[in-house]
């Protein structure tokens, strides 16, 4: 009977061990899951907490953006440059310092090549450089080391057409009379590798219009004197320097001049009368070749003062300069500025600028042999 009894004792309680063995499974179990709970909850707090390390500190924050210019201190590219650097900062977020470093030499291909093989993609380099630099790569320059389509374009501030102005007291009041002339009109120009050279010669291949073109003077200023001294007719320049500088300004006041013909795909509306090359193109049925090679040409006048940066700018960083950019176009204190400076803006956006790159570069083999033959080269 006292053994039956103990017996029915111990089958009825658990011992003390196995007791405090359960509980302890129990506490562990409790503390793995306020771990578990711990991590999901830092987990989840990761993306806020990087967005709001990101929100305090912008990429460009305390960071000095260079804009490099391909010509010496004071000439228009770095007058350019440095009234956007003045205020393009205050439209990236971040508002970083924008300096202007000059890196003149070989007709701005030291800064063009710097810019595509050394400067590096990080959002804080940018180059004014000038715009028919692309010529060098279509005639296949050893010396152009870039790819013209492959730059990050931001923006271009101003568009300069080219425009070829006649003595008004000549007998050529329209290309029509050039056309029909028995004599061709002599224009001026310092050389045979610059646009004073190229428009009238691109006059004779697109619409039968002939030129006798006096290469030698030493400067523009030496070519407006030869047509106020009656030795020349005509000079073609950019519309740039044709309306802001002088003798041209007086020229105009006085009627000593007349703009024959304009280079840019619209009329300019300084200029109503005169005509564009694309306009004559459409009246005399200008072939296509001739067309392309027309585009080619004059294409450095519709992204006259391009800002540019390295190949394989990250995404961001592009939509920033752009955005920035275009602010800065309608910036007050910058039109200011370029108003005080005499500085033309007539903007084009990135896009914009990178779609005519890639019209342009993408010429046939016919029309890259027909710009070499034109360019002497």
């Amino acid at each position: 009977m006292i053994g039956k009894s103990s017996g029915c004792t111990v089958q009825g309680f658990k011992s003390s061990k196995a007791q405090g063995s359960e509980s302890s499974t129990i506490a562990n179990t409790l503390k793995s899951i306020l771990r578990l709970a711990a991590l999901i909850i830092f987990l989840l707090t990761i993306p806020f907490t990087v967005r709001a390390v990101f929100a305090q500190a912008p990429y460009h924050q305390g960071k000095t953006i260079t804009i490099v210019v391909g010509t010496v201190a004071g000439d228009l590219y770095d007058l350019y440059a440095r009234a956007i650097g003045l205020v393009m900062g205050k439209y990236i977020p971040g508002n970083p310092n924008i300096i202007v470093q000059n890196m003149p030499g070989a007709g701005h291909m030291i800064a063009a090549n710097y810019i595509y093989n050394v400067a590096k993609p990080d959002g804080l380099t940018m180059a004014a450089i000038n715009a028919g630099l692309y010529f060098e790569q279509l005639i296949g320059r050893p010396e152009a080391k870039f790819d013209w389509t492959q730059y990050t374009w931001i923006g271009n501030a101003t568009k300069s057409p080219q425009v070829l102005y006649m003595r008004a007291d000549s007998p050529y009041k329209s290309i029509d009379d050039v056309r029909n002339a028995k004599e061709p009109p002599k224009c001026g120009t310092t050389g045979m590798s610059n646009m004073g050279y190229f428009v009238p010669k691109l006059l004779e291949e697109t619409v039968g219009a002939k030129f006798n073109v006096v290469a030698g003077y030493q400067g523009g200023n030496e070519v407006d004197l030869g047509v106020e001294r009656g030795e020349i007719q005509c000079r073609s320049l950019s519309s740039e320097a044709y309306f802001s500088r002088e003798p041209f300004l007086s020229w105009r006041k006085r009627g000593f001049a007349r703009e024959l013909v304009q280079g840019g795909r619209s009329r300019d509306e300084r200029m109503p009368a005169a005509p564009t090359i694309y306009e004559l193109m459409d009246k005399y049925n200008t072939p296509e070749p001739a067309r392309r090679l027309a585009t080619a040409l004059l294409a450095s006048g519709d992204f006259h003062r391009p800002y540019l940066a390295p190949p394989k700018l990250r995404p961001e960083h592009v939509k920033i300069l752009r955005e920035a950019f275009n602010k800065t176009m309608k910036d007050p204190e910058f039109l200011a500025e370029a108003k005080k400076k005499r500085l033309d803006i007539d903007p084009t956006s990135g896009e914009e600028v990178e779609a005519l790159t890639n019209e342009v570069m993408s010429q046939p083999p016919e029309v890259i042999e027909r710009l070499k033959k034109l360019m002497g080269r």
